[in-house]
C-alpha cells in the first residue's frame, strides 16, 4: 500500500521505484528478474507496471498474493479517480492547478535516469546490445506509431539470435498453465460483445454500462503502449462513433481530457482513467449507478491484462528455455532498456529545464543511488517542496 500510494509519475517512474523498493530495499526479486519480469509484460496488451507488480507478487507468494498486490496496487487511484468523476464539475476541478505537484515531472526524470544506468549496467554488456539499446532510443524518439514499440521488440529479438548464448541448466521445476485463465478471458470477451449489441438493439433502459464493460474489456486485451493509447480510443469510441449513427455521445471529448489530465496527478496505474471515465457516462442514471459504472470499468480495463498475464508467463517460463527465444530475451532487455532511456528523454522535452528542476532530478538520482533514502520519502519531499516554493 506504501508503495502504490506514492508511485507517482506514471509507467516510466514506476520501474525505477519498483527497482529501489522490491529489488534493492525489500529483495523480492533480483535486478535482473524485474528487468526480465517488466521486458515480458512490455510485450503484453494492458498497463505493464501493474502486471509487473504482478508477477514479483506471484514470485513472492503465489497466485493468491499475486491477486491480492494487485487489489492493493490499484484500489487508490481508482478510488481517487472514481471520486473526481463526482465532483469534477461541481467544483470545477478541470481548471484547478496546484503548485504541490510542480516537481514530480523532475522527479520522475530522477527516478528513469537511476532506473535507465541501473539496468544499462545489467543488460548491455557487449557492441550488439549497446547497438541495440542506442538504436531503440532513436526509433522511440523518431516514431510514435502504436506498431513502433512491438515491431522494435521483435527486431530486437532477430538481432541478438545472431548470438552464441548458451541456455543454462534447468533448475526450477515448469509452471502449470492455467489453462482456464485462457477459456475465461475467451468467454468473457464473447459474452461482453453479445450483450452490448444486445443493449444497444432491443434499447436496455441501462444499456450504457453494458457497453462500458465492453469496451474497456477490449481495451485491456488489446491496447498495446501504455495509457495514453486509451485517450484516443475513448474519444473515438465515446464520443466520435455515436455521433456518426446520430446518437447523442456518451461523454463529451473535454470531459475524458480532464480526466486524462487528473490521472496524471494520481499514484497508481495511468489507466484507472477508466474509473473516472466509467463513473462520468453513468452519471445521469443517478450516484448509484455512477458508483457501479466506476465498479464494471474497473473490472474491465484491469480483468483482461490480468488473465492473459497469469496464463502466459508459465508459457513464457517454458518457451525461454528453447535457444531461440533465450537468445531473443538478450535483445529485448537491451530494447527495453532503450526505452527507458527514451521515456526520460521525452518526458525533459516537454519540461522547462530551469534550475530547480534540474536540480530535483539531480538530487532523486544521486539520493536513490546512495540507497539510503526510501523511494516514498523522496516523493513526499518533492511533493512538500512544491507546496513550499
Amino acid at each position: 500500500m506504501r508503495y502504490a500510494l506514492t508511485a507517482f509519475g506514471g509507467p516510466q517512474s514506476h520501474i525505477g521505484m519498483m527497482l529501489k523498493t522490491f529489488a534493492q530495499e525489500r529483495k523480492d526479486v533480483t535486478e535482473e528478474e524485474l528487468l526480465e519480469y517488466n521486458s515480458f509484460c512490455q510485450m503484453l496488451p494492458g498497463p505493464s507496471s501493474t502486471q509487473t507488480i504482478a508477477l514479483v507478487a506471484l514470485k513472492r507468494g503465489g497466485i493468491g498474493l499475486a491477486i491480492i498486490t494487485l487489489l492493493i496496487w490499484i484500489f487508490p487511484a481508482v478510488f481517487l479517480m472514481g471520486l473526481v468523476s463526482f465532483f469534477v464539475y461541481k467544483f470545477q476541478l478541470q481548471n484547478t492547478h496546484s503548485n504541490l505537484f510542480k516537481f514530480l515531472q523532475p522527479m520522475t526524470v530522477g527516478f528513469i535516469l537511476y532506473a535507465a544506468v541501473k539496468f544499462t549496467k545489467k543488460s548491455v554488456h557487449h557492441m550488439a546490445t549497446w547497438a541495440i539499446m542506442i538504436g531503440s532510443i532513436v526509433v522511440m524518439l523518431l516514431f510514435k506509431s502504436p506498431w513502433t514499440f512491438p515491431l522494435l521488440l521483435i527486431a530486437a529479438g532477430s538481432v541478438s539470435n545472431f548470438s552464441d548464448r548458451r541456455i543454462p541448466e534447468k533448475t526450477k521445476k515448469p509452471m502449470p498453465i492455467p489453462w482456464v485463465n485462457l477459456w475465461i478471458f475467451a468467454i468473457v470477451f464473447l459474452v461482453a460483445g453479445l450483450l452490448s449489441e444486445l443493449s444497444r438493439l432491443q434499447n436496455w433502459k441501462h444499456q450504457d454500462v453494458f457497453h462500458i464493460f465492453e469496451n474497456f474489456y477490449r481495451f485491456g486485451s488489446f491496447v498495446f503502449g501504455g495509457g495514453q493509447v486509451l485517450l484516443p480510443l475513448m474519444i473515438v469510441q465515446f464520443v466520435n462513433l455515436p455521433l456518426l449513427r446520430n446518437e447523442s455521445p456518451l461523454i463529451s471529448a473535454s470531459a475524458i481530457t480532464t480526466g486524462y489530465g487528473i490521472v496524471q496527478a494520481v499514484p497508481g496505474p495511468v489507466f484507472s482513467v477508466c474509473a473516472y471515465v466509467g463513473g462520468m457516462i453513468m452519471s445521469g442514471y443517478g450516484w448509484e449507478w455512477q458508483l457501479i459504472g466506476i465498479l464494471v470499468a474497473t473490472i474491465a480495463i484491469f480483468l483482461p491484462s490480468s488473465l492473459i498475464l497469469f496464463f502466459l508467463f508459465p508459457v513464457y517460463q517454458q518457451l525461454k528455455q528453447h535457444v531461440i527465444i533465450f537468445r531473443a530475451l538478450e535483445g529485448i532487455s537491451a530494447a527495453i532498456v532503450g526505452v527507458i532511456w527514451a521515456s526520460g528523454l521525452l518526458v525533459v522535452k516537454d519540461m522547462q529545464l530551469h534550475w530547480l528542476n534540474v536540480g530535483v532530478i539531480l538530487a532523486t538520482f544521486i539520493l536513490l543511488h546512495s540507497n539510503k533514502i526510501p523511494a516514498p520519502i523522496i516523493v513526499i519531499a518533492c511533493l512538500l517542496g512544491g507546496w513550499l516554493f
